[in-house]
């Protein structure tokens, strides 16, 4: 008798703990054709990755089986979604694409997806708090806000993003392909490597508290705004940019404040309404190897150093 209740109290335990391990899997799977009352596994994928994200476990891996549209997701947790080189789409109508509201130790990863607003969706990405956030081989376009949205709360943060395009951000007054902007407190370090920002209000903006570093990257037709700012309005903010490029907007790149420097190193600067623009003692820093041309007004740096 005590053999038979044994077994089936192991038996219950099993059952009962059942939808906990699916929960707690380190990959799991979505599909044009998949349901999210699936276990999210290979073979019985999930439909969408809000579906998918709650049956991963934290650290994990969401992957794409099959082109698809996947749905909009927030992520709360260190994660990454993998689009596997596939047509990984979220279709952000009047919503925003991607949140990241994780925890001040998670590092969240997007890495091939395709962010459309259809020119009603709001913001591509939100970053809101995480430890760190990888953007890697996406493209984010026909949002009316920004393309990435980096308001951060946490202490100190960090954003990567690399082989991207952000384009079509363009509504005024709230479009932006890049905003930095984080909260009172807060710190964050930002890294762009082959990133083409085209058609937005304007490209990448850093404030208060941000540090970036810019290689590779394009910012072109930022209109009515300007291709690259740093803005300082109380505390430092910094911006070097190497072997990039701003064209064809209002103002290729801006110094705005007394503890707002721009570093530039190899960089091309042609075709705006005014190339460089310093403002309210805003530093911007040449190292005298760059191109400033063809600019209604070419503008010119504080000051100019040697190179090393």
């Amino acid at each position: 008798m005590f053999k038979f209740s044994f077994q089936y109290a192991v038996m219950f335990i099993m059952i009962a703990t059942s939808p906990l391990a699916a929960a707690q899997a380190t990959r799991t799977w979505v599909s044009g054709v998949g349901d999210d009352v699936n276990p999210c596994s290979r073979t019985a994928p999930c439909k969408t990755f809000a579906g998918a994200i709650s049956k991963t476990a934290a650290q994990g891996e969401i992957s794409v089986l099959d082109p698809g549209g996947f749905g909009t997701v927030t992520i709360t947790k260190a994660i990454t979604i993998d689009g596997g080189g596939l047509m990984a789409s979220i279709l952000s109508s009047l919503t925003n694409g991607v949140i990241v509201n994780a925890g001040p130790s998670d590092v969240v990863t997007i890495r091939g997806i395709y962010i459309n607003g259809a020119n009603t969706g709001l913001n591509g990405i939100r970053f809101l708090a995480g430890k760190a956030l990888h953007v890697e081989n996406c493209v984010i376009e026909n949002v009316v806000q920004k393309g990435i949205d980096a308001q951060t709360s946490t202490p100190t943060s960090a954003l990567f993003v690399r082989d991207t395009v952000i384009r079509n951000a363009a509504n005024v007054p709230n479009g932006g392909a890049m905003l930095i902007k984080p909260a009172a407190g807060a710190f964050i370090t930002v890294s762009l490597n082959n990133v083409t920002m085209d058609s937005n209000q304007f490209g990448l903006r850093i404030e208060d508290r941000t540090k970036a570093a810019v290689r590779n990257t394009v910012a072109a037709n930022s209109n009515p705004g300007n291709g690259f700012v740093a803005f300082s309005a109380s505390a430092a903010t910094e911006m070097s940019i190497e072997n990039s490029s701003a064209s064809n907007g209002a103002t290729g790149i801006t110094s705005n404040g007394g503890a707002a420097k721009v570093y530039i190193s190899n960089v091309n600067v042609f075709n705006n309404a005014q190339g460089l623009a310093p403002i309210s003692s805003g530093q911007i820093i040449s190292f005298g190897n760059n191109k400033i041309s063809g600019n209604a007004a070419e503008g010119s740096p504080t000051s100019i150093i040697s190179q090393e």
